[in-house]
């Protein structure tokens, strides 16, 4: 098993990272990374294999935000089970069951404000469970998935010397 955890951190270094690559750096032959990425894939380990987007860089950047919803459960409904109805929208990129002052963290995106709320109010608010929700509008990305973003020269603040 050491050798699927040796491939799966070399890609999510970089999944670009040719098989041949991947094989001089963990020692294996070609053939038998290509089975382990096959096995991992066929496992559900590796959902899929996305680039990493400086939104900020983008013509047409989305609005996103980060949403904490609070849920009350009665006995029949777990969870999972409300994870579940609320991660089948679309503008839904990402949701997290977290332990603190609430319970699930959605991440949105949209083509504007506008959208968002929208969504947040006619879609996810009126869903039984959610009692409330708490909307952080994303203003900038300084770094995400482990990659810094940026030029790494812009920096706003006044210089201050004593």
């Amino acid at each position: 098993m050491s050798s699927h955890s040796d491939v799966l951190g070399i890609l999510r270094t970089d999944a670009r990272t040719s098989v041949e690559d991947i094989a001089r750096q963990t020692g294996l032959e070609e053939a038998d990374v290509e089975e382990v990425i096959a096995e991992l894939e066929d496992s559900g380990v590796v959902k899929g294999f996305q680039a990493v987007v400086d939104w900020d860089r983008v013509e047409d950047e989305p609005v996103r935000a980060v949403v904490e919803l609070n849920v009350t459960l009665d006995r029949e409904t777990s969870y999972n089970e409300v994870a579940e109805r609320v991660a089948k929208f679309p503008n839904v990129e990402s949701l997290q069951l977290v332990s603190g002052d609430y319970d699930l963290l959605m991440e949105v995106r949209g083509e504007s404000m506008s959208e968002v709320s929208s969504f947040i109010s006619e879609k996810v608010a009126p869903v039984p469970e959610i009692t409330q929700t708490v909307s952080h509008y994303m203003m900038d990305t300084y770094k995400k998935r482990g990659i810094e973003l940026g030029d790494g020269h812009d920096d706003d603040r006044l210089s201050v010397s004593p």
